[in-house]
């Protein structure tokens, strides 16, 4: 229980990072903010924390989490992903991010299609 609080927590934290930085990138505020609202609750904070740890990171897809991706659609799973890879931390592997992105997508996609 206390496994799954802290990984609650580093998603809200993940998210209020990327939205300090949303004005940084080349989408209007206004748009941003629109992005978000509709994107993030499509997706469960463990699914998208688990997604996140993936293409971040070193962990292992959760398959039912490959179900609220594909909901969740492209357009936002591509943008979500492209607003953390944006930070000033992470630019430097972001080609390596984006690719992980797509990898995670198409991957849920072909789950998804056999379901």
């Amino acid at each position: 229980m206390a496994r799954l609080s802290s990984h609650v927590i580093a998603l809200f934290i993940v998210v209020a990072l990327v939205c300090a930085f949303v004005p940084v990138f080349s989408v209007e505020e206004a748009e941003a903010k629109s992005l978000w609202n509709t994107c993030l609750v499509k997706i469960t904070p463990k699914c998208a924390l688990n997604i996140i740890y993936v293409v971040f990171g070193n962990g292992t897809l959760i398959e039912s989490c490959c179900y609220d991706l594909v909901q969740e659609g492209k357009v936002c799973h591509d943008n979500l992903i492209k607003y953390i890879a944006d930070r000033p931390s992470l630019i430097g592997r972001k080609a390596q991010y984006l690719k992980k992105r797509d990898d995670v997508w198409n991957h849920c996609v072909s789950i998804s299609k056999t379901a």
